[in-house]
């Protein structure tokens, strides 16, 4: 029996088109799974997203900075033939050659990778672009621009990103909410503990890493962390209608 057939179903399952990241017409909400092959430890990578798609994550981001091309190629096919069937979509960390080459449903790009413009010329109109910000020039840079969300980086320290700018914090995050026009996740030393209040400030999505990879229970640690998104989520909403 393969693996996938002895995990329970989600928690509360939605209706299809529900819950979804989705393409540039809607607000991108929920959680956000990005991978770290060596933060899950002895599990397997295909196993770890599995379990977070079952248990709520609405998008997931394959990140390999050390594999070969090939590896990566097959890996990337692997993860897309596994959560189509739950209708997320599948994003590639800087590499749109691999995006190109699966036919993922889009990319991420940092400031230091290749051009947004060029990322959207090659993918096509129709392809989720995010964009990551480490600084105020980012922003403003970024609102000119279609890309799909924006990817607020660092919201806290954190160890699996390194190579970033000052964490821009809940008042960092804030102040971007109020001049964006684009959808936010944020990502940098998020979990259950703070991804209320980080929804709260602003984010639309929740990009955690290893508050999954490192749990013993991905599953688990996905569920709970859709349901706290969910949940604040709801709460925003009831407070702008007041």
């Amino acid at each position: 029996m393969h693996f996938s057939q002895l995990l329970p179903p989600p928690l509360n399952p939605l209706p299809p088109g529900e819950g979804k990241f989705h393409f540039c017409e809607c607000v991108m909400k929920g959680l956000y799974f990005v991978t770290d092959r060596d933060l899950c430890g002895e599990k397997l990578l295909a196993e770890v997203v599995l379990r977070a798609v079952r248990g709520g994550a609405a998008c997931v981001q394959l990140r390999e900075k050390d594999v070969s091309t090939n590896f990566f190629v097959e890996e990337a096919s692997r993860i897309k033939a596994l959560i189509a069937p739950y209708g997320v979509p599948l994003i590639i960390n800087d590499r749109i050659d691999v995006a190109l080459a699966v036919q993922a449903d889009g990319v991420h790009v940092g400031q230091e990778d290749m051009p947004y413009g060029i990322a959207r010329r090659l993918m096509g109109p129709k392809a989720i672009i995010g964009l990551s910000v480490e600084t105020w020039e980012d922003v403003e840079q970024a609102q000119g621009l279609d890309c799909d969300y924006l990817g607020v980086s660092p919201v806290f320290a954190t160890p699996t990103k390194t190579n970033t700018k000052e964490p821009w914090g809940l008042e960092g995050l804030a102040k971007i909410r109020a001049f964006s026009r684009h959808s936010l996740v944020g990502i940098g030393g998020l979990n259950a503990g703070n991804a209320e209040a980080v929804v709260m400030a602003g984010a639309d999505g929740i990009a955690v890493v290893s508050a999954i990879c490192a749990s013993p229970d991905p599953y688990a640690a996905a569920r709970e962390l859709d349901g706290i998104i969910r949940a604040a989520l709801a709460k925003r909403e009831r407070l702008r209608e007041k």
